[in-house]
């Protein structure tokens, strides 16, 4: 089963469109949306929470299909968003007291236990919080309900090298549940290259690829070629290529490449085919 299924999706916007989207997170999986600023993850994110409806295709969240008045499903999905929107006044034990009204399964011993492992501090007021401070509060809130579903739209920005790590552990440690998932949007490629089991790539509002981290790895790979070699390569085999003045680069399947070429990092994969002109 798949916790989340995202068919055909489009959303148009005046100056952006988010484009026949199919997306889909396996599972017991942690799957990781990449790409730049603007380039439609945060609007995949609200249309899959039903806080923007799409203008075509459809979405199921753990086996709901939406849009669903009953809110209900939202008991196992844990969210965590840009700004977590608390009052300003509230520190973490009045934040304690209003999540248990709106979550049964709410953990409060689980909530302050987090609270001590990522130093978020107890006695300081939301407003007055640091943004790695104010996030790390969202993400309390999003694992402290004890949800089957983790979404995270940029969890990690803001938050220093540390308690990224802290984090990542975290998530990896919640997807040890076979039946547990995660949705992890970043453009912190090197987050996503620790934590995720899978990496999909969105780029102006449509999916380059997704596919599991250790297949993309052995998959891809970047090849020198000289202008010959180039002219005898069928160009839709070609993902994307370079020219410099040391010769040209392309992004092939290694199984349709002329010869082994070099394996690329996730970030250097995403990069080369947003940055590479393609053919």
């Amino acid at each position: 089963m798949n916790a989340i299924e995202m068919k055909g999706i489009t959303k148009r916007y005046e100056r952006f469109e988010l484009k026949d989207l199919n997306l889909s997170v396996p599972e017991g999986m942690i799957l990781g949306l990449v790409g730049e600023n603007g380039a439609g993850k945060t609007t995949a994110i609200r249309i899959l929470l039903q806080m923007t409806r799409p203008d075509e295709g459809s979405v199921q969240v753990m086996g709901v299909q939406m849009p669903v008045k009953n809110p209900s499903w939202k008991e196992d999905v844990g969210i965590v968003l840009e700004e977590a929107g608390f009052p300003w006044s509230f520190r973490l034990a009045d934040i304690d007291r209003m999540m248990k009204d709106i979550y049964r399964s709410w953990d409060s011993a689980y909530f302050f236990d987090l609270a001590d492992r990522l130093k978020v501090p107890k006695e300081t007021n939301y407003h007055q919080m640091s943004r790695g401070n104010a996030m790390k509060t969202g993400i309390l809130c999003a694992l402290s309900h004890h949800p089957k579903l983790l979404v995270l739209d940029e969890a990690t920005s803001g938050l220093d090298p540390l308690v990224r790590d802290d984090l990542l552990d975290i998530l990896m440690d919640f997807t040890r549940d076979e039946h547990h998932s995660v949705l992890l949007s970043s453009h912190i490629v090197s987050d996503l290259e620790k934590a995720c089991d899978m990496i999909a790539f969105l780029h102006e509002g449509k999916l380059l690829l997704q596919e599991e981290k250790d297949v993309l790895r052995e998959k891809y790979c970047r090849v020198s070629v000289t202008k010959e070699e180039l002219d005898a390569i069928d160009p839709t085999d070609i993902l994307g290529s370079r020219t410099g003045k040391y010769g040209t680069e392309v992004l092939m399947c290694r199984e349709k490449a002329p010869s082994r070429g070099e394996s690329l990092s996730i970030e250097d994969l995403f990069i080369f085919m947003v940055k590479g002109e393609h053919r």
